[in-house]
């Protein structure tokens, strides 16, 4: 079984180097565009199914995707981006937020841990061995998830695990 991740398209949020965590943000123009050359690029992947979170942005670039490769898309609440509680929409650089991204295990407030994400996430993909053992699958998904799932497959120091933070439409390949 082949694993794709991908993350969506770009919202305003990112394009503003906002934190978007649980907040529900739609794609910018240019996010749609990014879904549509995505699409492009996996289209001779052979993949069989599109796996997404729920979240709006996810739904629109999975959707898109979707039109070009003609795979159904089905939804899995676990792949939803972590929530970042107070911090959702401040500045990424915000010292405050940077501060509580490197405490993996603490709660944001009103927030989720990133041991709680992984928890989930790693459920997800066990979860789409199982059901899909024959299928090429293509998560599209968020940053954080997309970092949790790096980790599934390659051993990350915790500094290069704060640091990872894949663009708008990254597309990565894992074998299962």
């Amino acid at each position: 079984m082949k694993l794709y991740v991908a993350r969506h398209g770009q919202t305003d949020w990112n394009a503003l180097n906002r934190v978007c965590g649980a907040t529900d943000r739609p794609l910018t123009e240019k996010g749609f565009e990014q879904a549509r050359a995505l699409g492009e690029r996996v289209k001779d992947y052979n993949i069989d199914i599109i796996v997404a979170s729920p979240l709006v942005r996810a739904q629109q670039t999975a959707g898109e995707v979707a039109k070009i490769i003609g795979a159904p898309v089905v939804t899995d609440c676990r792949l939803t981006e972590q929530n970042y509680g107070i911090y959702e929409g401040v500045d990424r650089g915000d010292e405050r937020f940077l501060a509580n991204k490197r405490q993996f295990c603490v709660d944001y407030p009103q927030g989720e841990s990133m041991f709680r994400v992984a928890h989930r996430v790693y459920n997800a993909i066990e979860a789409a061995k199982a059901e899909y053992p024959d299928k090429n699958v293509l998560f599209v998904c968020h940053g954080g998830v997309c970092r949790v799932i790096r980790t599934y497959f390659e051993p990350m120091t915790n500094e290069e695990y704060f640091g990872y933070s894949p663009d708008n439409a990254f597309l990565a390949e894992y074998e299962l």
